[in-house]
């Protein structure tokens, strides 16, 4: 029997992108990536990019693999790129992102001493937002508690000794401060690096630079962070390059003096992080501006 609404279809059309859909898009993912959410959705401040600090926790597991999913699921921890495995299967070296710093851990090797505690042993002190729930999620999985969570004169915490021989306190991480941090005029506030693609470039300035990415809150997008450079890196089909926003003290201001020096000034849009405006000066380079609320 003929389908009664075949009659109702239409051959395809090519048509041409609606260019409104097309900037209503660009400037949701633009948000995304400054923000890591959206910030229609959240008040909160974003989450600080991962990096490589003075000092840097490096951990010997007996479970390397175990212990990833472990600290993922205890510490909502993200991977820093793939383990990488030695001939013999084991993971030579593995990074995780846990807040703005960085764990290091590898399986352990006893024939050159690398090998986890039995007894005794450092700590590892971590910063959670639950801590009542990350020790009762480590406890679920196989940990032993050493000290129940509780309040003290230095904060709610508690510690326990995971499935693969490591200690950890964990701390009520701080309340991050409201708003937007403080920013002189002018000051580049966020770098957003603008390739054709992601894989090809990652690979370049990580082993160029030393450069560590993070996956970001959209396709193609990416955290990155090297000796005193944060920013976000983003591939696709737009101007290649480095695209900055600077921070003014007044915005409309600022547009007036762009459209006076033969820029482009956009139409400033607000968000509760600010109001931003983007602009192109007078070489056909782009670049944002933002004014703290």
């Amino acid at each position: 029997m003929p389908e009664p609404f075949d009659a109702l279809r239409r051959p395809s059309e090519r048509v041409a992108p609606d260019p409104d859909f097309a900037a209503e898009l660009r400037d949701h993912l633009r948000r995304a990536i400054l923000n890591g959410a959206d910030m229609t959705t959240t008040s909160e401040a974003p989450a600080p990019a991962a990096a490589l600090r003075s000092l840097a926790p490096y951990l010997a597991v007996s479970d390397a693999r175990a212990a990833l999913d472990f600290y993922i699921e205890v510490f909502g921890a993200v991977r820093r790129g793939d383990p990488i495995l030695m001939d013999d299967g084991r993971v030579g070296h593995a990074e995780l992102a846990i807040g703005d710093a960085v764990l290091m851990l590898a399986e352990e090797y006893p024939e050159i001493g690398h090998v986890a505690p039995r007894e005794g042993g450092a700590s590892v002190r971590v910063e959670v937002p639950d801590p009542d729930a990350s020790v009762a999620r480590a406890v679920e999985l196989g940990a032993t508690l050493i000290r129940e969570v509780s309040d003290s004169p230095y904060g709610r915490g508690g510690s326990f000794r995971d499935p693969f021989g490591q200690r950890w306190l964990v701390s009520q991480a701080a309340s991050p401060a409201a708003g937007p941090r403080p920013a002189r005029h002018g000051e580049a506030m966020y770098f957003t690096f603008q390739v054709p693609q992601a894989e090809p470039a990652k690979s370049f300035y990580g082993a160029v630079l030393g450069w560590q990415f993070t996956p970001g809150s959209t396709s193609d997008a990416w955290g990155f962070s090297g000796p005193g450079l944060e920013g976000g890196l983003w591939a696709g089909d737009r101007q290649v390059g480095w695209k900055l926003m600077y921070a003014v003290d007044n915005l409309e201001a600022a547009l007036a003096r762009v459209r006076e020096q033969g820029g482009r000034a956009g139409e400033v849009e607000n968000h509760q992080y600010g109001s931003t405006a983007d602009c192109t000066d007078n070489q056909g380079i782009e670049f944002w501006l933002w004014e703290k609320p």
